[in-house]
């Protein structure tokens, strides 16, 4: 199996999953496995232009032929002919050309039809990559169907803007003042371009959500669904732009507070008291994990019970 059969394989395989299976869909941006796989389909062809023409086998008789049947010559002394839909390989003796007209005075063939060993065709290449184009945009099909049918894309108008409206006003109680939610379908503002799942203007009255979280909250406020730490994600980013709203500007004390309003916030979505908790509790656990560009978002160490930034001092749940 060449490489890039064995690629293309694999990318159809991960694209499958990335379909079904929602935790992938969440935190692997599509955009960039098909920006992968298109470079690699252009390493593929640069690499094979480069190469040139693979050698191709000899395909006259080898030394261990001759030595079983009888060819004592130099291969340069042997020729191929077409005889029917069989090659024939001769020996030529001291008048070749008159010997191979005697034995083969029947037969009608051109000079093109001794073996001439042809060069890889230059477009073979190209056309391995016009194929590894195709299957990426087949793909890339076969997403936006799926999306368009199943998730936020797929809901009507009236459906997203009963959404949004219920968004902001959940929103509003945190930051304390009427604020706007929108949901960037453009990936203008925020998505994987941008790696964030929502943003902000500081002290501002609106702000954007990705279409993966706001389906995700659709999902929980108006068909009582939950899909475990997805909708836990989309509770906290939802909590994280409205204390930016309020005026918080610090990252790692704003996700501190928003897991704290994320148990309320959640309640009011649909989520039992126990279950909103355990929600809130799961991301200050993945928010621990939390390295490299992401770094600035892990909590304090005062984001505890009894801590500088606990929000109810006196009870002791937390968050």
């Amino acid at each position: 199996m060449s490489r890039s059969l064995a690629f293309r394989l694999a990318l159809v395989g991960f694209v499958l999953a990335w379909i079904f299976v929602e935790a992938l869909r969440s935190t692997v941006p599509i955009w960039v496995v098909f920006a992968i796989a298109l470079g690699l389909e252009l390493q593929f062809l640069v690499s094979a232009l480069r190469a040139g023409p693979a050698p191709l086998p000899d395909r006259r008789p080898q030394e261990v032929d001759r030595d079983r049947y009888g060819f004592e010559r130099e291969p340069d002394e042997l020729v191929v002919v077409q005889e029917g839909d069989a090659e024939v390989w001769l020996a030529l003796n001291e008048e070749p050309e008159d010997e191979v007209e005697e034995e083969y005075e029947d037969e009608e063939y051109e000079e093109d039809e001794l073996y001439e060993p042809e060069p890889r065709p230059f477009l073979a290449p190209v056309r391995r990559f016009l194929v590894g184009l195709g299957v990426i945009g087949a793909l890339v099909f076969a997403i936006w169907f799926v999306d368009s049918r199943t998730g936020w894309g797929s809901l009507s108008t009236d459906a997203k803007i009963a959404a949004t409206d219920r968004f902001a006003d959940e929103a509003s109680l945190i930051a304390e003042k009427p604020v706007t939610i929108y949901c960037d379908e453009s990936g203008d503002f925020v998505g994987a371009v941008q790696h964030a799942d929502g943003v902000a203007i500081l002290g501002g009255d609106h702000a954007y959500l990705t279409p993966e979280r706001c389906y995700d909250l659709y999902r929980l406020a108006f068909r009582d669904e939950v899909t475990g730490s997805q909708t836990g994600r989309a509770i906290a980013v939802l909590a994280h732009e409205a204390w930016h709203l309020r005026g918080e500007a610090d990252e790692g004390r704003t996700e501190c507070y928003a897991v704290q309003s994320g148990v309320d916030l959640g309640r009011r979505l649909g989520l039992s008291d126990s279950r909103a908790r355990q929600l809130m509790r799961q991301q200050l656990t993945e928010n621990a994990l939390r390295s490299g560009a992401s770094f600035e978002y892990r909590v304090p160490p005062e984001c505890r019970d009894g801590g500088r930034l606990d929000l109810r001092p006196g009870d002791s749940s937390f968050p």
